[in-house]
């Protein structure tokens, strides 16, 4: 049980629901998140309804999403977001083994943009403020403009929710090793 109450879905203002709603049911089984963090509905609205809309929008590969996300939780040590998008990187191609090592030199069937993404992760993860140009040169020839700022925001986003998750030991939803195997 998370260190906080779980705040159903009738406990929030009615303008929030939506996003309450549509993110439990389409956004994947993050049910147990969004009970926590609807503690505060202006981060459901805003957090959660910008996570919808980049996912409508789908401007970045879900391979290379998932390679980042997978990452940045496995730096960050967060089970919970581990056990989410581990699953949905295997759905988009990559190996159980190169998700398991995602952090050694070269993951089994990675790629060049693969380990880039990879490597742009973990730089945005701990090293943001000692970057060089170099990977941004190199990932300007894989990426557009917007989907490197897209794949810097879902980086960031992904080690708020880490220490979110943790911080508040928000726990894996029943079942959901199984629904997303």
């Amino acid at each position: 049980m998370a260190r906080v109450r779980d705040v159903e879905i009738d406990e929030v203002p009615e303008e929030v629901r939506p996003v309450y709603e549509r993110y439990a049911r389409d956004y994947g089984p993050f049910l147990n998140q969004v009970k926590v963090f609807a503690h505060r509905p202006p981060a459901v609205k805003h957090i959660m309804g910008l996570l919808l809309e980049l996912h409508d929008e789908a401007v970045l590969p879900k391979r290379y999403l998932e390679i980042a996300l997978v990452t940045v939780s496995t730096i960050n040590k967060c089970e919970y977001c581990i056990g989410h998008h581990a699953p949905r990187a295997v759905s988009h191609g990559l190996s159980a083994a190169a998700v398991e090592d995602i952090l050694v030199d070269t993951p089994e069937g990675f790629d060049a943009v693969d380990i880039l993404v990879r490597d742009y992760a973990v730089q945005v993860t701990q090293n943001f403020n000692y970057m060089k140009d170099a990977i941004f040169d190199e990932m300007k020839c894989h990426f557009t403009e917007e989907q490197i700022v897209e794949l810097t925001l879902r980086i960031a986003l992904c080690g708020f929710f880490n220490r979110v998750n943790d911080s508040l030991q928000i726990e894996m939803e029943d079942g959901v090793e199984q629904m997303l195997a």
